[in-house]
């Protein structure tokens, strides 16, 4: 009996230190693959960070975009709760959908005139954007 706990915390104790070597063994071949690029440069990787950031911001006007759907459509069927039970469902309940649903729908217009604003940029005031205009407009 004494014998097996033995063999237990020794076959444990190994297990662990196997655990720690490989551990190691993959963070320096991680390591290595990731200097094994010659050309990098403070310019890369602040490329690269920018491009990261680019994405994260398309992430968020693809997210604000479907949310506000989504609030919008909420609200619809919350109008329409109202509708056939005034007493459960109040009045307010559906107008603030639907005003989170038009908040979020305009939240990217919104960062592109105040990143203009606070940034400065080439563009007039007032304006279109996301459209290329008409073929045969002059």
């Amino acid at each position: 009996m004494k014998n097996n706990h033995f063999i237990k915390k020794v076959s444990s104790h190994l297990l662990t230190w196997q655990t720690k070597l490989a551990m190691i063994t993959i963070s320096f071949l991680y390591t290595g693959m990731a200097s094994a690029d010659d050309k990098a440069t403070l310019g890369s990787v602040a490329s690269t960070l920018t491009g990261s950031f680019a994405n994260l911001a398309k992430l968020i006007t693809a997210g604000a975009y479907m949310a506000g759907i989504g609030f919008a459509m909420a609200s619809m069927l919350k109008f329409k709760a109202h509708k056939d039970n005034p007493t459960q469902i109040p009045i307010g309940t559906p107008v603030a959908l639907l005003f989170i649903g038009a908040a979020l729908i305009f939240l990217p217009n919104i960062f592109g005139i105040a990143g203009n604003t606070i940034f400065g940029g080439t563009g007039g005031a007032g304006g279109v954007y996301g459209v290329t205009g008409l073929s045969g407009a002059p």
